[in-house]
């Protein structure tokens, strides 16, 4: 047995950030007999916290039966120190002791001995700070406090600081700026030390917003630094920021997250560029200790070739859309200018980006004949392509690498299939995700937006929290919003920061993310205390919609604002119209609903009842307001619309569910099964599909490759999630771009359904503690590997059909953890409930799943396939006219419609036997 991936507030070995509130997470993993003998996990477990690694001197112990997920360190910190952490469970042959962790504390509320600082009036050049100090004795620690406005990189001795980029990171720098702590010790030397810090200008005084404002927060650069120095002998040193410290103006010539970074080398040549002493600065904002991940160079992306364009452009392909920059080494002569520009794809075999807008895009580094490794410091870009201008001499794809940016977060989910469209589909998904979350999550990572959209956002939750570990991600996240949503009194904005002088997007969906998201969180990390920080923002969010109904009379509907809705689908008045034809009203009336019942069911898990009965009724009220509205006295819904039945049957606001979903069966039908929904109904489609007994349809909306679907863009070359349906049409050319990016990761929540439903990682109890395993087999998908690292360790799902029509599935129960088993086709009694460990079942189906048709497959489907077009010529000449008549309604027709077509002349006896042929086609 073995305890292990111990986190502190879902990170490891934190330094430096805010711990107000200290969890303790962690997971242990056993033998197959180990785990038989603790089938409920185990009841000795204790926590001990310690000021030294030997643990001579124990701070705070907690034992019990604790909570893997979360335990309280409720003890009293200090500045400024580190804190080991170990967890051990006693057994029946002695102590299993975990590894070792620890957690380092800020400053907390200690008094700063450095002070903010600035250039002088009038020196608005991108400033580099210095300061010179001396190491006399042995050095046994030191850190750096650092912040700077708009952003900043430290170098002690010429060595960065850490390694990561964008700091400060995101806030709303008006009510708090972070600050970040880092171990320094081995940057420091005997003797003379230099530290050195460059500032950018960020999203802070740069270029942000939609309409590209310039100094939203502030107009000025300034920083804060404080060096912490231990030596051997027990004294401390320390170096703060004042006007002592010199600066002068940097080679970076400019810089922005929108428009790139220019680095001159010759900016200051014959001009002077003296030291000068900084003047006392002060930010608008608190000073606060980092709640922000690291973001960091997570993956290198080497280049995969070198095109040579029709327009004579030298284009490096890295073949996957990503965010981040690009590095090269340069050799290059004095006044040698290198231009890279960056976009996601080729025009008529051209470099192209003009639906990047107004955002340059765009890195220049004018050499002075150094040797050195170039990268910019303060932005990043969106891209597949960079455009390369100025280099001498041939470029070889190894001068070159990219770097993918993003937060540093786990990768806790996998996913491959037996088919590759959709495994490129899944690595879609996942790419959108890496490249926009950084720091906060984007709505796109190349374009002048780069926004924190917050329905793109709530949409893609699911997702992401199976692809990564983003509960701490996600926790800053909803600090920010939360900061926001106290300053609109409740609502939740639905995009930060808010720049509209007529104040913030009051939205469903958008701002429902108030509800939706705290609750994604506590699905998979079970962590009742992160719940609890985000209880007061479920709350105002669907009070402040109650007290907005209440001045209307109290119609107990989301009825009222500008909304939304179903945004970017097909059916609105155009293909190309960004609002969907579902009433908006009724979409934000469904998730009011459910954001009342996820506020009711956070307040009964919290143990405050008076608000979970409260809710619960007020849910009641909201329901019944909804059904009296939007239905008929028959039950029928008077929404006809894709998304609005989705909505219906994902919200479970329906007086008779049977008619919900017989009216979706026949909407889909007059649609000709071609998806209309947007950002409202397409993400939950195939989940909601599956979940209410359409699984053929989930799978074929899943795996349909013509206009619209996710294979149609794969087919195209995504290799990231498009905003549009019709992003690039089918020439290569986008189809427009005002609002055109090809990396939105929205429609990637389509892989909710491969972890939930097609691979059955259906969560039963928080944190994945037990799950509902029943996973949907396709003989289209032929195979399912997925696997999944929740707290309590990992749950492995694989599923295969034999060339025998034998189902062989393999489901892996992590320590602690059990699973509800129901088989699909499965010829005997149910499984029922099975306990950790790995379970194999290998069985011959009630129903021959190697059947390439069913008696709903399209004929649409079967056009393609020289066998099944064999069969129905020969069948059924009369139905081989109508499919090659081109006649485009019998395509979309089935077995199981044709039955209902006697007028047409089809004989019951052709059917039946066109049934028993196509049906017996197997690959």
């Amino acid at each position: 047995m073995n305890i292990t991936n111990i986190k502190i507030n879902g990170i490891k070995n934190p330094v430096g950030y805010d711990f107000s509130h200290t969890r303790v997470s962690w997971q242990i993993s056993a033998a197959e007999k180990e785990a038989e003998t603790y089938p409920d996990g185990l009841e000795k477990t204790k926590i001990e916290v310690s000021k030294d690694k030997s643990f001579s001197c124990i701070l705070f112990e907690k034992h019990g039966k604790l909570t893997q997920t979360g335990e309280v360190l409720d003890m009293e910190l200090s500045p400024r120190t580190r804190y080991y952490v170990r967890i051990s469970v006693q057994e029946c042959d002695g102590n299993i002791v975990s590894e070792t962790t620890f957690f380092e504390t800020s400053k907390i509320d200690e008094e700063w001995a450095g002070k903010w600082i600035k250039p002088q009036k009038g020196d608005t050049f991108h400033p580099v700070f210095c300061k010179e100090f001396s190491v006399e004795k042995k050095v046994q620690s030191a850190r750096l406090y650092i912040s700077g406005l708009g952003m900043y990189q430290a170098f002690l001795n010429e060595k960065q600081a850490g390694n990561e980029v964008l700091t400060p990171y995101y806030s709303n720098y008006h009510v708090q700026v972070q600050y970040q702590t880092y171990d320094i010790t081995q940057n420091l030397q005997q003797g003379v030390n230099n530290i050195k810090v460059l500032l950018g200008n960020g999203w802070y005084k740069g270029k942000f917003g939609l309409d590209h404002q310039e100094n939203i927060f502030g107009t000025e650069f300034m920083m804060l630094a404080e060096i912490h120095i231990f030596y051997e002998d027990g004294t401390e040193i320390v170096i703060g920021s004042d006007e002592t410290w010199q600066y002068c103006g940097s080679d970076i010539e400019n810089s922005g997250i929108y428009d790139g970074e220019i680095i001159n080398h010759l900016l200051w040549e014959g001009q002077e560029n003296n030291w000068k002493s900084p003047i006392p600065a002060q930010p608008e904002g608190k000073l606060i200790a980092r709640y922000s991940l690291p973001v960091i160079e997570k993956e290198d992306m080497p280049v995969q070739e070198v095109i040579k364009t029709p327009a004579g452009e030298t284009v490096l392909d890295f073949g996957q859309n990503f965010a981040g920059y690009v590095v090269f080494k340069t050799f290059l002569a004095k006044g040698s200018k290198i231009v890279l520009d960056f976009g996601e794809i080729l025009q008529d075999e051209n470099f192209y980006n003009k639906n990047y807008r107004d955002a340059k895009s765009q890195f220049t580094y004018i050499s002075d004949g150094r040797s050195e490794i170039v990268k910019p410091h303060f932005t990043y870009f969106g891209f597949r392509f960079a455009r390369v201008s100025g280099w001498q001499g041939e470029i070889s794809k190894d001068d070159f690498m990219g770097k993918a940016v993003y937060s540093d977060m786990d990768r806790t989910g996998f996913i491959q299939t037996g088919h590759e469209k959709v495994n490129r589909l899944f690595l879609n998904a996942l790419w959108g995700q890496k490249s926009n979350f950084v720091d906060f999550p984007t709505d796109c990572p190349q374009r002048d937006e780069r926004l924190g959209w917050t329905g793109d956002a709530q949409v893609f939750a699911g997702t992401a929290s199976y692809n990564m570990d983003t509960g701490a991600f996600y926790q800053k996240f909803l600090y920010d919003l939360r900061t926001e949503q106290k300053k609109y009194d409740g609502i939740v904005p639905g995009v930060i920061p808010v720049l509209d002088p007529q104040g913030p997007i009051f939205s469903s969906i958008w701002g429902d993310i108030a509800t939706f998201l705290p609750m994604v969180i506590f699905e998979h990390n079970g962590d009742k205390e992160a719940l609890a920080s985000n209880y007061p923002m479920m709350k105002d969010w669907v009070d402040k919609i109650t007290c907005e109904d209440k001045v209307r009379g109290q119609q107990y509907l989301y009825n009222f604002g500008n909304q939304l809705g179903d945004w970017l689908a097909l059916d609105g008045r155009t293909e190309q119209s960004m609002n969907g034809g579902t009433d908006e009203y009724f979409i934000g009336s469904c998730y009011y609903a459910m954001s009342v019942a996820k506020t009711a069911d956070a307040a009964k898990i919290l143990g405050i009842t008076e608000d979970a009965l409260y809710y619960q009724k007020l849910y009641g009220h909201i329901k019944d307001a909804v059904i009296k509205e939007y239905f008929t006295q028959s039950g029928r819904l008077a929404i006809d619309s894709q998304t609005g039945y989705i909505i219906a049957l994902y919200s479970g606001i329906y007086p008779d569910k049977e008619r919900v979903k017989e009216g979706l069966r026949t909407r889909l039908y007059k649609d000709c099964y071609k998806l209309k929904g947007g950002f409202a109904g397409a993400p939950i489609l195939c989940r909601v599909l599956a979940e209410n007994g359409m699984q053929e349809e989930a799978f074929y909306f899943l795996l349909q490759e013509g206009y619209p679907g996710w294979l149609h863009c794969v087919n195209l070359g995504a290799t990231t999630i498009w905003e549009r349906w019709n992003s690039v049409l089918g020439d290569g050319h986008l189809s427009g771009t005002m609002m055109n990016s090809l990396n939105h990761y929205a429609y990637g929540a389509i892989v909710e359904f491969l972890y939930r439903n097609v691979a059955g990682l259906y969560p039963a109890k928080p944190g994945f503690q037990k799950i509902t395993y029943s996973p949907l087999i396709n003989q289209k998908l032929g195979t399912m590997k997925a696997s999944y690292n929740c707290p309590y360790g990992t749950w492995r799902s694989e599923w295969q059909i034999k060339p025998d029509g034998r189902v062989h599935i393999i489901l892996e129960v992590p320590f602690g953890c059990t699973a509800d088993v129901g088989l699909p086709f499965y010829p005997d009694k149910e499984i029922g409930e099975v306990t950790a460990g790995i379970h194999r079942f290998d069985y011959q189906p009630t129903e021959d799943l190697r059947m390439r048709y069913n008696k709903q497959t399209m004929f649409k489907d079967m056009m393609q396939d020289e066998k099944a077009q064999e069969v129905i010529e020969r069948v059924s000449p009369l139905l081989g006219y109508f499919l090659g008549s081109g006649n485009e309604d019998f395509l979309y027709e089935s077995l199981d419609t044709l039955t209902r077509m006697s007028y047409m002349g089809f004989k019951e006896e052709e059917i039946e036997k066109l049934t028993k042929e196509l049906t017996s086609i197997y690959d």
